[in-house]
């Protein structure tokens, strides 16, 4: 009798302890989606070419400095017999370009088939998802690396292949297929060819807000904001094109680094 009045008393403490959090569980569960093949929509994708003025301001009061010039432009392709879509960019520092991209992905779940990048100060790189092969300045990584630099983006990229990832390097084209609504967290298995492994990056639709544009038009815009390391980034996206039009990004204290869509150039 005595070990079963222990036994009640401990499970009534249980419970007492643990039945509040079930509400706040429940509603983590609901307002939180992991992204997957099934709940991306390529089809707001559209071929086109867009261009970013990305810039820094270091501090209150400073001057806007270090700007870049981003194209990136938008194809309909076929790969290797599958339908695709081809993401190319080119990113201008000033007078020079220091970095081209080549991205293939597939067209209905937008998971990576191939990357190839350069840059001007590291080389290049190539990640071939379909023949699960890659190479960084020509030299093929294997499993025989040892060099630290070379067994790290092979081990992250063999990691990766056995899941379904979106490539973080085109996080601009990744927001416009996410399902957006007011509240919802999405959980976006994000992976970077050539860097960390594959990782779930939270970033949580906050509210609304409006950009004015050309011709006193104002855009109705959802507020995406991801945290790393206690920084932000807050990313404007259009209701109803679903491209990112803004982005806000903390980088240290009173420093911040802009993205600002462009309405047209040449």
């Amino acid at each position: 009798m005595n070990k079963t009045i222990k036994f009640l008393g401990k499970l009534i403490l249980l419970l007492a302890v643990y039945f509040p959090v079930l509400p706040a569980m429940a509603q983590i569960k609901t307002d939180t989606i992991i992204i997957n093949a099934e709940n991306v929509n390529t089809k707001v994708l559209k071929p086109s070419t867009n261009r970013y003025l990305v810039y820094f301001i270091m501090g209150k009061d400073s001057a806007r400095s270090r700007p870049q010039f981003w194209t990136r432009e938008i194809e309909y392709t076929d790969h290797n017999g599958k339908e695709a879509i081809v993401i190319t960019q080119e990113w201008e520092d000033r007078d020079t370009v220091v970095h081209k991209v080549r991205s293939v992905c597939d067209k209905k779940t937008f998971a990576p088939l191939y990357h190839h990048s350069w840059w001007k100060q590291m080389g290049t790189s190539e990640f071939d998802f379909t023949n699960r092969s890659a190479s960084l300045n020509g030299i093929p990584l294997t499993d025989a690396d040892t060099a630290r630099n070379r067994k790290g983006p092979w081990n992250a990229f063999k990691t990766a292949l056995d899941q379904y990832t979106l490539n973080w390097h085109l996080d601009l084209e990744v927001f416009p297929i996410l399902p957006y609504k007011e509240g919802k967290t999405f959980l976006i298995p994000f992976y970077d060819p050539g860097w960390q492994a594959p990782k779930n990056e939270v970033y949580t639709v906050t509210g609304s807000a409006q950009l004015e544009g050309y011709n006193d038009q104002k855009i109705d815009c959802w507020l995406l904001m991801h945290e790393s390391r206690g920084l932000k980034e807050i990313f404007w996206i259009s209701k109803k094109t679903k491209e990112v039009l803004k982005l806000e990004n903390e980088i240290g204290k009173g420093r911040w680094r802009y993205k600002i869509k462009l309405g047209f150039s040449i």
